[in-house]
């Protein structure tokens, strides 16, 4: 798992390459956690990102979380396979997905 991060003023996006799932969580939870501090705008990209685990959502619920305190948070170019579990989930309820 890799997160690429790029920080324009208060707009913050975070590119992921990989799998998002119980192993890879915590490092990705810990790079993006200490870099939310002024950030307004939240951009996930999943270009690249495989797969999603339920781990992997209960980040994106943390995030969303912050985000709504202090702007907002999008995620951008899911995958189908992405785009399914949140729909099973319910998470495309709670996320905005584009």
């Amino acid at each position: 798992m890799t997160v690429t991060k790029k920080l324009e003023g208060t707009k913050l996006t975070a590119a992921f390459e990989g799998r998002l799932d119980t192993n890879t969580t915590p490092q990705a939870e810990q790079e993006l956690t200490g870099s939310l501090d002024n950030v307004k705008e939240l951009i996930l990209d999943f270009k690249q990102l495989d797969y999603i685990s339920s781990a992997g959502l209960r980040l994106l619920l943390m995030l969303q979380k912050k985000m709504n305190n202090q702007g907002s948070m999008t995620i951008i170019n899911a995958n189908d396979m992405v785009k399914e579990i949140f729909e099973v989930t319910g998470f495309s309820d709670v996320l905005t997905v584009k």
